[in-house]
This record gives C-alpha cells, structure tokens and sequence, in this order.
C-alpha cells in the first residue's frame, strides 16, 4: 500500500475543499494511474488526505492479479468503509465489480483500471469540486506518489500475450500503446522537475507501438518511430537514468543492449523468465527454449559487461515435477541473474492454468520449493555482488540519516533490488548520483564510502 504525499492545506478563507482519501494498491502500472488520478483531482481544487475520517469519500485502486492482492484489496476496502462509508473503487479487481460488491454492496462506485472519467465522475457525485485557479496550481509534471528524484514513465495499457497463469489482458485489456511524443513530452517535463531517474513501465513494455503499427511522429525538430528501441534511444538522450522493466524477452531486444554499452540507457533488463522447465514453461505458454535464452544472455554480457539482469519466477506450478524444478535450479546456475524474485503460483479465478487439467502442487511442496529456491539464489547473488567489492560505481541516493546514506546503483531499482548502504564525510542530499567505492558485500546490498 502506498501512502499519499502530505495534505495541501485548506483555503484560509470560504468553503473548504472536499477532502479526499487515496489508498494505491498494485504494481507500478497502478501507481501511475493513481498519479493520474490525484493529478485530476488536484487540478479541480480537492485536497489529498492521509486519514479515512474526516474525508468527503474514500478512493482505493485495486489490484486483482492473485488471489491474495484480491484479499488485501479487499481488506482496504473494509478499513475504508468502516471508517469513512463513503468509497469509490477503481483498478484491477473493478474489472469484477460483482465480486467487490459481494462483499461490501454499499460502495458508491466500482470502476475497472484507467478509468479516470468514470473515477473522477464518483468523486464530483459523492463531494462537488471547489476550484480556484489562482490557489490550485499544479506542477507541470502533474503528481507524483514517488520521491522527487525518480518517477515511473507508463507507455503503454495491457497486454496481447495469453499467459496461462495470468488474466491482465481480461482485466487491463490488450496492448494500447501511447503515442511516441506524448512518452517524450511527458519525460522531458520529468527531467526539467528534478527527476533524476526514469523507470519505464507497461506490462509488455517491449511491445510498445506494435498495436500502432510502429508509425514514425513528429516530436520538436525530428520525427521519432513508435518503437521500443527508438523511445529508448529518446529517453536516453534526456539526461536522467533511464531503466527498462518488464521485458519480454523478443529477438528485438537485443538491439537495445549497444544503447546500454553506450550509456545511453541503464545496463539493466528486468524480464520476468518465470521458469526454466519445458514442460512447465509450455503449460504457462510461454517461451520455452530457455537453452537459446542463455545463449542470448551471454551474447548480451558480451557486449554490456555490466548488464544487471532481473526476473521472477514462479514455483509449484500445477504439473511441476521435482525433476522440472531441478531443471530450474539448474539453469539460475547457468544464467546466474543478478537480482531475482520467486512466489508460489496461486490459482487465480478465470486463469486458462485452472482449466489445463494438471495436477496441483501440494501447498507444503510448493513453500519446500520456494525455500529452496531462494537459498539457492542467494548463494548466487552473494557471489555476484562480492565481485563488485573495490570497486567505485555511482549511486543515486534514495535517503539520508544520521547513520550515513542509502541509495541504489545502475543495477538496482527502487523498492525491489537491493540497497547501497554508504558511509560519507561530507553532506549529500536524496536525489543526488555520487561515487561511492564498494567495501562490503551481503547476498542482497552492497555497502561502500562516498569518494
């Protein structure tokens, strides 16, 4: 859950601004909608609150994709209701407003995700705006639910895959890519507020203009193609950090990691493998000649020494045998991933994995497994990140304390990698990139002294 950014404070004189409470749940897609949402709503002159009570109405995004984010959704919304009353339902799990108002019948509204007008329709209906052009300024970059120095730059809604174990495209819809100078613009107006690093999201963000047919559109003096390589070799133009997530692994991404030798985008690639097992791979329907993966991997190391790969992988997948998870084990060995994440599969309602016929994983097989997969991992990124130690690398820096900094390097992204725990003698702000040298290592961090 993702708290809002301290109240603006009411006007001193006449009526006083609806007050809204804003709970985000989910991924990064879903934050930027939240982004989006408190952006309108602070446009129209409401104010953001921390607190249910007291509040003119309650709204919570959802997130639908597991049965557990479905559960704490729903958690949220019971707070909200028992606290405030009046709540209004957007995201993911709005996609299945009969399932939401199962629970609680009394919302005012359930609305699925990027529905902004019909959220922000809710929002005028439960508590009329009171706007004031001369006290309601926005930022030009609009609201940001992130640090100041770092912002995640969406380009694009759904998905076109047909993954076995997931419903996106049913909740979020297929892939609807965002025109080129719009990302661009959006970006540059980042860059110019003091953002320092861009993290670009969708949920194929290497699909991005496909469903546009990959047009070539005018941005300033140029013409800039919708594609995944073009909007990267953009982006990396602007001055900030640039960091890619959520890579499918298609042959055209090997196009991107020169940009990544160059310093024109972070050497990092998040692509979500999920398993390495044929067999299990096939079920999920996905790629499954991870053999030609790791051929690619090297190829990419090769050319972007050093590249930070991240992923996650599911356990106990119906069907998995221990032999198909061995073959897992086997190949984080090979692939030897820098930072990488696992859970146990979960059935997950309207899923086409539920209707594959395989047999489930007992519950205590699949917690063995995923036990069992992390030590094996750690022991992996211990090794990796040993190699780092003497070595002087820069470091975005994300919080300062009386005990010294904490902040990421190039191949960590906030909230999910590791940290650089650093040690410095002379003042350093949140947001500013310094050099640190690496003096220790752990399975997960990297600890080093600004220089």
């Amino acid at each position: 859950m993702l708290t809002v950014p301290d109240p603006v404070k009411a006007r001193p004189a006449g009526r006083a601004a609806p007050r809204i409470s804003f709970v985000s749940l989910g991924c990064p897609k879903a934050l930027v909608d939240s982004e989006r949402i408190i952006t309108r709503l602070r446009a129209e002159g409401y104010e953001i609150t921390k607190k249910h009570d007291g509040a003119d109405a309650v709204v919570v995004n959802t997130c639908g994709f597991l049965d557990s984010a479905k559960a704490e959704s729903l958690a949220a919304i019971g707070e909200a209701m028992a606290e405030n009353g009046k709540v209004i339902v957007t995201g993911c799990m709005g996609a299945e407003p009969e399932a939401i108002r199962q629970h609680y019948p009394n919302v005012l509204a359930v609305s699925g995700p990027q529905a902004y007008e019909s959220v922000m329709a809710a929002v005028h209906e439960a508590a009329e705006p009171l706007h004031d052009p001369f006290l309601d300024l926005l930022p030009p970059q609009g609201i940001k639910l992130t640090p100041r120095h770092y912002s995640y730059l969406k380009i694009a809604e759904g998905c076109n895959n047909s993954c076995s174990f997931c419903i996106i495209p049913r909740l979020r819809g297929l892939l609807v890519s965002r025109p080129v100078s719009e990302v661009l613009r959006e970006a540059e107006k980042l860059v110019r507020a003091g953002v320092k690093e861009l993290l670009v999201v969708s949920q194929d963000t290497a699909a991005y203009g496909l469903d546009l047919g990959y047009p070539v559109q005018p941005h300033g003096d140029r013409e800039v193609r919708a594609k995944f390589l073009d909007l990267a070799r953009e982006l990396g133009q602007l001055g900030a950090w640039t960091r890619l997530h959520y890579i499918y692994p298609y042959p055209h991404v090997d196009e991107v990691v020169p940009l990544m030798a160059e310093g024109l985008v972070l050497p990092y690639l998040d692509i979500p493998f999920q398993h390495a097992a044929p067999n299990v791979l096939r079920a999920m329907r996905r790629p499954g000649k991870q053999d030609r993966t790791l051929d690619r991997i090297a190829a990419w190391r090769a050319i972007a020494p050093d590249l930070t790969l991240r992923s996650t992988f599911i356990v106990g997948f119906p069907g998995e045998t221990e032999e198909d998870f061995q073959i897992l084990l086997d190949w984080l060995t090979e692939a030897k991933l820098e930072r990488v994440g696992a859970f146990k599969y979960e059935p997950v309602a309207g899923a086409p994995a539920e209707a594959l016929g395989l047999p489930p994983v007992p519950p205590e097989v699949k917690q063995e497994r995923l036990d069992r997969f992390m030590a094996h991992q750690q022991r992996i990124s211990a090794r990796l990140l040993a190699r780092k130690v003497g070595r002087r690398m820069p470091v975005i820096v994300d919080a300062v304390g009386p005990g010294g900094a904490v902040g990421r390097s190039k191949g960590d992204a906030p909230e999910i990698d590791g940290k650089v725990h650093l040690q410095h003698r002379f003042p350093v702000r949140v947001g500013d990139i310094v050099t640190a040298k690496i003096t220790g290592a752990d399975a997960y961090d990297l600890h080093g002294a600004v220089v």
